[in-house]
């Protein structure tokens, strides 16, 4: 194992045994174990990921050699348990690193974090010999892999997922189509999920299942990658699924528990997507600053003007509040506790905050922000999808909402 991979390691321990008291009252302080990971995280955004954001922007390739040196950091997979082989890390921790990674660009962040949330229905709900198997495969080599849920006329509407899934004796027959799966075209795994219950009328709760799917399975077929608005380095791709043979051995708790995995599984993943938004967020408002300082109108940096002071400070309370906003999330998480509500609120209030920092800071640019090249443009562009991916914004108002109301009711 690298040297830095051990140092992590190290220094990952004291993050998982440590133990959160009520007691002492609010603590907004990191330990001094997550603020070193988040100084590699963020000295690893500076010298790998910003140099080479624009080049894979313009082309749309998939970051290998980003993604693999972030492996080799240890800078991925960090959630996978200490008794796999991996480190363990809690949900805050690995919020703090999503965060500057996604600083550096939030294209190659959803990247690498997308195999995160294709891991963790596994993680969740998957028995020791599916984890060792398929979460210990990625600590092995650097390997991604991919949740297979959206379809073409399925997106927020999880019930209305088609592909099926029918059992012959030891194996379940697959088909059907996905669409918009991130990573689909270089996972080496997926978690899918099929409906099981021929019954139509069958509650979501009842009809579905999830399986873990092998990339080089027959019949299994990624599609051509599409041409995205923003975060051009995320592989996205449909995946058609043929009479594909999956064993028993592949589903996940039994039949009927896959739309509880799926839905359990945004718990833990939202509040690093939140995460990457704000850094998105911090790095547009970084930005602006820098360049309202540099950039002179009558006699004067444009920073001194109110109408631009205003919206740098408006700025940076949408950064501070969004960042409060997916460690509470974190924390709730990491206790034990159902954060559903808080996962939603962070999701959704950072993704909006950054679609709003994003376009203030073009605004603040003026023409130049309109221009390719400079930073704020595909800024801009990447931020669109966080009000869209892991549950748009207006379903996360659906979840809040109904909790609020389950409150009222008790």
């Amino acid at each position: 194992m690298a040297l830095m991979q051990q140092l992590i390691r190290n220094l990952a321990r004291p993050i998982v045994r440590r133990k959160y008291s009520t007691a002492v009252g609010f603590n907004f302080e990191l330990s001094d174990e997550q603020k070193e990971m988040q100084a590699l995280a963020k000295k690893f955004a500076a010298e790998e990921i910003i140099p080479v954001a624009s080049h894979y922007d313009k082309t749309g390739e998939y970051p290998w050699p980003v993604v693999k040196k972030a492996w080799e950091l240890g800078l991925m997979n960090g959630h996978i348990p200490q008794d796999i082989g991996g480190l363990g890390l809690d949900v805050l921790t690995t919020c703090v690193m999503a965060e500057e990674i996604a600083y550096g660009c939030t294209g190659i962040m959803t990247a690498m974090e997308a195999s995160g949330l294709g891991q963790t229905p596994v993680l969740l709900s998957g028995n020791k010999e599916q984890k060792k198997k398929y979460l210990g495969r990625l600590l092995e080599e650097p390997l991604v892999a991919a949740y297979c849920v959206t379809e073409p006329g399925a997106g927020s509407d999880v019930n209305g997922v088609k592909t099926r899934a029918v059992k012959k004796g030891d194996e379940y027959i697959l088909n059907g189509q996905k669409m918009w799966i991130t990573n689909g075209g270089v996972a080496n795994w997926y978690f899918v999920l099929a409906r099981t219950d021929s019954d139509p009328k069958a509650p979501a709760n009842k009809a579905f299942t999830g399986f873990i799917v092998e990339r080089e399975t027959p019949g299994l077929t990624p599609g051509r990658k599409e041409q995205n608005m923003g975060q051009r380095a995320s592989d996205t791709r449909g995946i058609t699924f043929e009479d594909v043979r999956v064993p028993k051995e592949n589903v996940l708790i039994g039949e009927g528990a896959g739309f509880k995995i799926a839905m359990g599984t945004f718990d833990k993943t939202r509040p690093p997507v939140a995460a990457g938004a704000v850094g998105l967020a911090q790095r547009c408002l970084d930005e602006a600053l820098k360049y309202s300082l540099e950039r002179k109108t009558f006699g004067v940096p444009i920073a001194m003007h109110q109408a631009v002071s205003f919206m740098l400070a408006d700025m940076a309370m949408g950064v501070e509040t969004s960042r409060l906003a997916y460690r509470k999330a974190a924390y709730e998480v990491d206790q034990g506790r159902r954060n559903s509500y808080y996962a939603s609120i962070a999701k959704c209030h950072a993704a909006d905050v950054a679609n709003k920092i994003a376009s203030d800071a073009v605004q603040i640019f003026g023409g130049n922000g309109f221009n390719s090249e400079y930073p704020v443009e595909k800024l801009m562009r990447d931020a669109k999808i966080y009000q869209i991916y892991e549950g748009t914004s207006q379903i996360q108002r659906i979840i809040i909402s109904r909790q609020l109301f389950d409150r009222l009711g008790k």
